[in-house]
Order: structure tokens, then sequence, then C-alpha cells
């Protein structure tokens, strides 16, 4: 599986989402990532243990806490991959719009 099939799966559970979109806003300890959800802290350890493999978030030890926050550069790997299909898309309107001037 590529990184970005990788991202993309991390991505489709809501849980996950949510917890991209909280780190958004800076770097969270788990502990307090954990108070906004109705699921248990080592659930959201799980959770994200998945966004950390598709390297969608970064984690350091900051004393006896593990402190996470958004990895841009997975963030940006999956952008590149996701403006693929939209200079595709693009690519194939205009070559469809070309076509019907003829």
């Amino acid at each position: 599986m590529t990184n970005a099939h990788a991202q993309l799966e991390a991505l489709g559970d809501p849980t996950r989402r949510a917890i991209l979109e909280q780190l958004l806003s800076g770097p969270k300890p788990v502990g307090e990532i954990a108070k906004r959800f109705p699921v248990s802290r080592p659930a959201i350890s799980q959770h994200l243990a998945v966004l950390k493999r598709a390297q969608l978030v970064a984690d350091r030890a900051q004393g006896t806490r593990r402190v996470y926050q958004v990895n841009l550069q997975g963030i940006e790997a999956m952008r590149a991959y996701l403006d693929r299909f939209w200079h595709d898309a693009l690519a194939a309107f205009k070559r469809a719009a070309e076509e019907s001037h003829r």
C-alpha cells in the first residue's frame, strides 16, 4: 500500500479526521485530545498510532507525556497526490472544451 493510500485509509475514520482537525490549532498531548471524545484514552492512542503510521501526525516526548502535532510533510505529500487528480481533471476539461469548439 502506498503512503497516499495509507493516508486516505487513515482519514476514512471520522474520529481520526476529528483528531487531525484538533491538531491543526497546535500540538497537544494525548490526554487533552482524548477529553474531547466519548472514547477511552487508549482508543485515542490507537487512532493516533494509525495517523502516525500514515505520516499525518508526528509525536515527541515532553516529560512523561507524548505530544502530537500535524506532520506538514505528510500533509503535503497527500496534497500532491490529490493534486494529480485535479490536474488530470482540468486537462480533460480543457481537451473537451477545445474539441467542442471545433
